[in-house]
């Protein structure tokens, strides 16, 4: 039978009221298509009821699996190098842990978790015959959060996106992206950014869809950074901002973060026995101690009432920075708990604010970014139709669901889309104000006006209104007029909300 299960999906949980439109637009079509295309509807509603699928992405030894295991709060992703690193993990809510892997073939074989409760580096079988994993755990975080791990991409000069066609298949639902980079960012950062996109059928990124970390913060050196007055966070907060004036308008923001002492400090990592030995360390002679966080060599070699083994433990979750916060928290209070120094170490690791922005940029979002990636997958499957009566059927119910006022939100996230990824040319002020508007759904916040009265807020959204609709009359071309009329809209309908909630 074409068509889809209505009855079935009508009883699925939608993310929110954009997403059940394009829901109910799947149905309808579904009776209305030949069977080929009703299959990739009902793979576009299989998507839209799923969790938000995240895809963290960047070039190889940036930590991308260390910080998976922080967001995930389990140190399970797999870090030293080896086969399962050369494969697409897919981390998913479950009921019970599990790992799966899923071969070429469609066929799937269970997979133990070695001792130490991760994913073993080594898969018992052959590479090549394997298409990617699936690791079913129960974290609370992948209630409404589903994370990709993904190779290493290469550079643009030897491996494109660094993903063969079997990988990206695998991650060809990721609707959202968490870009790792480190400090040797390159210029062709935001390239490979837009390869990987690419290779996946995904769309492009951009600041509703995408954000980025400067991974390994500690590693960056103060006094190379002009500003940074010899504190390492700063440099990375300064380092940092010159990493998003090169990646925007791809990515929401940049963000510095300390992947290590982040898994350490969430998954477990951090023991009683590590605050006790930190503690018998913080007692040494301060001119010992502070010549042992010079180095590692020094860290290990020089004279002190912990063994080597200890020291080394402590440089492999904490390395060296990590070990200076604790003994730092352990001046300030001697008395101070295990429990204690590990919330200061996590505090430290600037994990908290990644997963705000997550919050933020993703999850309050997930409506608005599913739906998009839902109609934009409707849009494809129409544009490939063999029935030219078919493909006309679809376009026109894209298009009287895009008529509704509540779905303008879609109409200004495509055209966010279109400007920050450089397929409609707009002079940069322009750009920035459409990034403002389609980037947020508070109104102050949309308007540039925060700590503005709702009259004043008012005002401006009718007075930029009236400013689009000019530019879309006179002097725009006709790319830039439709952005101009999605923009005149979305100003409208601000104004139009701020009147209402008077």
């Amino acid at each position: 039978m074409s068509g889809i299960d209505t009855a079935r999906d009508t009883e699925r949980s939608w993310p929110g009221p954009l997403s059940t439109a394009v829901a109910v637009l799947c149905q309808w079509l579904g009776s209305q298509v030949g069977e080929r295309t009703a299959a990739g509807l009902r793979e576009v509603l299989r998507r839209l009821a799923s969790p938000l699928q995240v895809a963290v992405v960047g070039r190889i030894s940036s930590g991308k699996s260390t910080l998976v295991n922080a967001l995930i709060g389990r140190r399970v992703a797999p870090t030293e190098v080896g086969e399962c690193t050369r494969l697409v993990t897919r981390f998913c809510y479950g009921t019970v842990d599990r790992v799966e892997v899923v071969l070429r073939d469609g066929t799937r074989q269970a997979l133990p978790f070695d001792a130490g409760g991760t994913i073993p580096a080594g898969l018992g079988m052959d590479p090549a015959t394997v298409s990617h994993l699936e690791a079913y755990l129960t974290s609370a975080v992948l209630r409404d959060l589903t994370v990709i791990d993904t190779p290493g991409l290469g550079s643009l000069d030897t491996a494109g996106s660094g993903l063969d066609d079997i990988s990206a298949a695998a991650i060809a639902g990721a609707e959202a992206v968490l870009y790792v980079v480190t400090q040797a960012v390159r210029a062709d950062d935001a390239q490979v950014l837009a390869a990987f996109t690419a290779a996946t059928a995904s769309r492009e990124p951009g600041p509703v869809n995408a954000i980025a970390v400067l991974n390994k913060a500690d590693t960056i050196a103060p006094e190379s950074v002009e500003g940074a007055e010899g504190d390492v966070w700063k440099a990375a907060s300064v380092l940092a901002a010159r990493q998003a004036a090169t990646l925007k308008p791809r990515v929401a923001d940049v963000l510095p973060v300390i992947g290590l002492l982040a898994e350490t400090a969430e998954t477990g990592g951090f023991s009683s026995t590590d605050a006790d030995a930190l503690t018998a360390l913080a007692g040494t002679d301060k001119t010992v101690r502070d010549a042992m966080l010079l180095s590692v060599d020094l860290f290990t070699t020089l004279e002190a009432p912990i063994p080597e083994g200890t020291r080394h433990r402590l440089l492999e979750h904490l390395d060296l920075y990590g070990v200076g916060c604790a003994l730092t928290a352990i001046d300030a209070d001697p008395g101070i708990t295990t429990g204690a120094l590990r919330r200061t170490l996590l505090d430290a690791s600037g994990l908290a604010g990644v997963r705000r922005r997550l919050d933020t940029v993703f999850r309050a979002r997930a409506d608005g970014i599913k739906a998009a990636a839902a109609l934009a997958s409707v849009t494809a499957l129409a544009q490939v139709s063999g029935d030219p009566g078919e493909r006309q059927r679809m376009h026109d119910a894209i298009e009287v669901l895009l008529q509704r006022p509540e779905a303008h939100q879609l109409r200004l996230l495509e055209a966010l889309t279109l400007v920050t990824s450089g397929a409609v040319a707009m002079p940069e002020d322009l750009i920035d104000e459409v990034v403002r508007v389609g980037g947020s759904y508070a109104a102050a916040e949309q308007l540039g006006m925060i700590g503005h009265g709702r009259a004043e807020l008012a005002a401006y959204a009718l007075e930029r209104a009236g400013w689009w609709r000019s530019f879309s009359a006179f002097g725009a071309t006709p790319a830039q007029s439709r952005i101009a009329h999605v923009v005149h809209r979305a100003y409208f309908l601000i104004w139009q909300s701020l009147r209402e909630d008077r």
